[in-house]
């Protein structure tokens, strides 16, 4: 989907490079497509109270197939009508409801109704859409909470799973691949123990069995960055605690796996092939990266992407994308692409960069992450080979390891004047030589001084 105007939405099939519907939608904010292409959802500003504004598009037909209206969008309650991964569950978030659709005929309106009092937040499970997670606040004295409902059974109103907490402001809801397990970062806008100025969160984990309803379990104080499931669906990692940040990783049970250090770091990105892990610093940090083999439990290695606004994983696991974006960053856009080692790949600066993404693939399409790391570096190994009649070996393996190790000369530091001497008053006190420490000006100086205190002691011995 390109919007490439005002009020034009265009929709391509990748596979033939094609525009195969093109929608003319007035004052669009905002578009999104659903999991397998089936439909466009689109919100307008709205230009009356009750303007069905948020519409369901077909885009087999082009026709509408549902409308209704939203007073405001944010990145909260957008998309407005979410679909599992298959699309074969829909709902909405209306007051002190949650609504579901039948996918395959929008046209019977809300087949479905789980009433939530007080909800202000919904997050439907993926894959599969089997349980929907609801948020309601804090009100009159009431703590707020997270709760799961099974989609099935949705109008028995009961839940599977219930968690409680005070000084609550906002929830992150992040749900597993399986739909079996449910992270929930709870922040607070005020922090009662005056140790962030930003307030304070907390991490929790349920799960649809009821096994498990509470925190997990954290071994350092301080803020959660970020927390994030392996596509498998069976581990998570978190991001935790005061500069330096803490890195654990956790099983379905909150039992740590692998402490992955401290650092400046706030993201983390997990590998689609289930092998690799990518620990980051982007933001306000200075863009430090570290990749993990969390299987084998080793580091892989490290490096830097300064300025970075997205990152992510090629589908096929085997590169790491860093992005530099408008409008979040005036200057200095582009991309940054990387093994999954860390080492640069391939690098490209533009004028202005707004979005960019790799191409949607099933990561199932590929195979074995180990074997396709292995056909990577035989690739890598031929293309080093010289082709057809060269240089000489032994030019050749020079020139090899020049270009592998460049020799970057860094400017010399500034030295004031009063302490242009201080090398040769260093190299007396160690013993050394001044030619080992001198530089080659110092040294012609030197022998300039030394030339005229023999001319002068040769013309005193002379008038005497």
């Amino acid at each position: 989907m390109v919007t490439k105007s005002n009020s034009l939405i265009s929709v391509y099939d990748c596979r033939i490079a094609e525009e195969i519907r093109a929608f003319e939608v007035p004052n669009v904010v905002a578009a999104a497509l659903s999991p397998n292409g089936t439909y466009l959802q689109t919100f307008q500003k709205p230009s009356a109270p009750q303007e069905k504004n948020v519409t369901l598009w077909s885009i087999e037909t082009g026709a509408a197939v549902h409308q209704q209206s939203q007073k405001n969008m944010t990145k909260a309650n957008w998309p407005a009508i979410q679909f599992s991964s298959d699309e074969a569950t829909a709902c909405r978030l209306a007051t002190n409801e949650v609504q579901f659709f039948d996918t395959g005929d929008f046209s019977k309106g809300v087949v479905c109704r789980l009433r939530v009092p007080g909800v202000a937040a919904a997050e439907l499970s993926s894959l599969p859409g089997s349980h929907v997670a609801a948020f309601v606040p804090e009100s009159k004295g009431v703590p707020a909470s997270v709760q799961i409902f099974a989609c099935g059974n949705a109008s028995q109103s009961q839940p599977v799973a219930r968690r409680s907490f005070f000084r609550c402001s906002t929830t992150q809801l992040k749900w597993n691949h399986g739909s079996t397990g449910l992270l929930v970062v709870v922040q607070s806008d005020v922090d009662k123990t005056n140790q962030s100025y930003y307030g304070e969160s907390k991490l929790c984990y349920l799960t649809t069995d009821g096994m498990h309803e509470g925190l997990v379990p954290l071994r350092k104080d301080g803020p959660i960055h970020d927390a994030q499931w392996s596509y498998s669906g069976l581990e998570f990692a978190v991001v935790y605690g005061f500069m330096p940040a803490k890195a654990t990783l956790f099983d379905k049970k909150c039992n740590p796996l692998l402490e992955l250090g401290t650092g400046p770091y706030n993201t983390i990105r997990w590998n689609p092939k289930g092998k690799f892990l990518c620990l980051a610093g982007f933001g306000n940090l200075p863009g430090d990266m570290v990749f993990w083999d969390y299987i084998d439990k080793k580091q892989l290695g490290a490096t830097k992407a300064e300025w970075s606004v997205t990152s992510e994983w090629s589908p096929d696991g085997c590169y790491f994308m860093t992005a530099t974006t408008a409008p979040r960053l005036q200057v200095d856009n582009g991309i940054k692409i990387f093994h999954y080692n860390g080492s640069l790949y391939f690098k490209k600066m533009f004028d202005k960069l707004y979005q960019v993404d790799w191409k949607p693939e099933s990561p199932g399409k590929f195979g074995d992450i180990a074997e396709l790391i292995k056909s990577l570096n035989l690739v890598q190994l031929e293309d080093k080979k010289p082709s057809g009649q060269g240089p000489p070996k032994s030019t050749q393996t020079s020139t090899k390891a020049s270009s592998a190790n460049p020799t970057t000369q860094k400017p010399a530091a500034y030295r004031p004047p009063h302490a242009k001497n201080a090398s040769a008053i260093q190299a007396e006190l160690f013993g050394e030589t001044t030619a080992e420490t001198l530089s080659k000006n110092a040294l012609r100086n030197k022998k300039k001084r030394e030339k005229q205190k023999e001319k002068k002691a040769a013309s005193d011995a002379s008038s005497s």
